[in-house]
């Protein structure tokens, strides 16, 4: 996938929550909240034509994945958390 098709959401640097696409060295934005930043996320990534958005928690690990349309889920059986 593109580095525009996925977008991570990653505790910000300055607080809030900041969103941002692999291997790039500016945030694609930042929100107060974890669910505003998913949010977001979610709206970028199916403005640019589908993807995954992925959150991670304030230790680093990865909360949860999620396949936006009309991204190809790579496990669409298995995904049963959205």
């Amino acid at each position: 996938m593109a580095s525009n098709s996925r977008r991570d959401v990653v505790p910000g640097r300055n607080g809030g929550w900041d969103i941002t696409a692999p291997g790039a060295k500016r945030i694609s934005g930042n929100e107060r909240t974890q669910a505003d930043a998913e949010r977001r996320a979610k709206d970028i990534v199916r403005n640019a034509g589908g993807g995954e958005v992925v959150t991670h928690g304030r230790d680093g690990k990865i909360r949860s994945k999620d396949t936006v349309a009309p991204g190809n889920d790579p496990n669409p059986p298995r995904d049963r958390e959205h």
